[in-house]
């Protein structure tokens, strides 16, 4: 009991420890405001679009509002992500009161494929010398690799990503035949290309710049309305993700949740397979808590987690039975096939990476088989300790069994492994002569006659053999 209480204190930590990590987004600002400073909400795009991103950029527009900002500054650089994360966080971008900037900064950065679709929705896009955006063409991948699909849902995918953007770029004014190149043709456009194509309003080369431009300038909104801007003196107040979306965002990794799918089904396995080692149920249990948080985050793909059940299997069975490997080197390409569907992502290739599924599945498949083995083996040993251990032993009748009994047996004494014992047998057994005991019943040992035909010449009395 002591020990399961220590696992139920770990997990009570793990949870609160995790709890902890729950506060909301932290808001920084550069200086005081003073009495004709305009708040300016600056937050930052970094890495992929995923469930998470859209989660901070509701919070901070919602910061927005509550500090009544003039602006909310996105800055980005990203290589793109997942659909619907993007459509998320574009909702918020056109149905913000607030105006809304995009800029891709600094030097050397991108905004590419669903990046390129955050940038054109915003009511200003600017971009900094030396950076890229556009080819948003939709692709599907396996492992992070292109896959080739069906031609009709590949037109029907890049026909509706191309829709979406015309109908985006038409109400801010920009230039729609344009954008669509990137989808349908993957084009790409440096920060001139992109100005001279009327896909962006501003080249600034600093946030500062940036603002300063923006100041006085008129703008037209989503809804068809136009704003001046005014911001003459402007306060920015960075507003950075909490903890808890710093930890989902390491969570939400497909290389980190194979990993941690295969240290829950290792763990649970050596601590069910060997109740009280404690260490491995932990990991077990603390991985597979870890695995339900990312899944809520991730697009998993349900034939993927089929695929490593399916190995696991098939790693049992090659411990149970002899195939000469074949059930292993089968479950070990549908592990290998199951790590590279797991994660469905048709913006950007986010599926677990073909060198993390090939170096983790080795080692689980031999750990797995092997462990497995000598737990079937085990069934076979023979019980080593109680009084069943001495079924099969060879002992010597001291006292003749000849007494018949009510049953049909006959009744005498023996002596095994040292002691005297009342002995029982279906058959009379002279004095002198080896048995083997076949049963325990309490102080009697049920016996047969040693089939060898060896008497207690050259056998002792203590001598046993199984």
């Amino acid at each position: 009991m002591k020990r399961y209480a220590c696992v139920l204190c770990i997990l009570f930590l793990f949870a609160s420890g995790v709890a902890a990590l729950w506060p909301e987004g932290t808001v920084a600002s550069s200086a005081a405001a003073g009495p004709e400073a305009s708040r300016v909400i600056e937050l930052r795009i970094e890495d992929v679009i995923n469930p998470i991103m859209a989660d901070f950029v509701n919070e901070a527009f919602e910061e927005a509002g509550k500090q009544d900002a003039k602006l909310v500054l996105i800055t980005m650089n990203t290589p793109g992500g997942l659909d619907t994360s993007m459509r998320e966080i574009i909702q918020r971008i056109i149905g913000s009161p607030i105006p809304v900037a995009v800029y891709v900064s600094p030097a050397g950065t991108r905004a590419a494929s669903a990046g390129f679709y955050i940038l054109l929705s915003a009511d200003i896009a600017a971009m900094a010398p030396g950076t890229n955006t556009g080819a948003a063409s939709p692709i599907f991948v396996i492992g992070g690799e292109p896959m080739k699909i069906d031609e009709t849902l590949r037109k029907k995918a890049v026909n509706d990503s191309a829709a979406y953007l015309r109908s985006i770029t038409s109400k801010r004014g920009r230039n729609p035949q344009l954008a669509e190149t990137a989808v349908t043709e993957a084009k790409a456009f440096t920060e001139k290309e992109a100005l001279d194509g009327k896909l962006i309003d501003l080249i600034a080369p600093t946030t500062e710049e940036l603002l300063a431009q923006l100041n006085g300038r008129e703008i037209k909104r989503f809804d068809g309305s136009s704003v001046k801007l005014s911001l003459p003196s402007p306060v920015r107040s960075s507003f950075n993700m909490n903890a808890r979306q710093r930890f989902l965002t390491r969570i939400a990794q497909p290389d980190l949740l194979f990993v941690l799918i295969i240290l829950a089904l290792l763990g649970l396995y050596v601590e069910f397979s060997n109740p009280g080692l404690i260490l491995p149920g932990v990991v077990g249990v603390v991985s597979l808590v870890l695995v339900l948080v990312a899944i809520q985050i991730l697009p998993i793909n349900a034939l993927g987690v089929l695929l490593i059940l399916m190995a696991v299997v098939l790693f049992v069975l090659e411990a149970k039975f002899t195939s000469h490997g074949v059930l292993g080197l089968a479950g070990a390409v549908c592990m290998l096939v199951g790590a590279l569907m797991l994660v469905k992502s048709p913006i950007t290739g986010m599926g677990v990476s073909p060198a993390v599924a090939a170096i983790v599945t080795l080692p689980f498949a031999l750990i797995t088989i092997y462990l497995m083995r000598q737990v079937i083996r085990s069934y076979s040993w023979k019980t080593s300790t109680g009084m069943e251990e001495m079924v099969g032993m060879f002992g010597l009748v001291t006292e003749a069994i000849e007494k018949p009994q009510p049953d049909g047996t006959f009744r005498g004494t023996a002596s095994t492994h040292g002691e005297l014992w009342r002995a029982v047998a279906r058959q009379a057994i002279p004095k002198g002569a080896r048995v083997r005991v076949t049963k325990v019943e309490g102080l009697t040992l049920r016996v047969e006659p040693d089939a060898s035909g060896q008497t207690s010449a050259g056998q002792s009395a203590g001598e046993n053999k199984s």
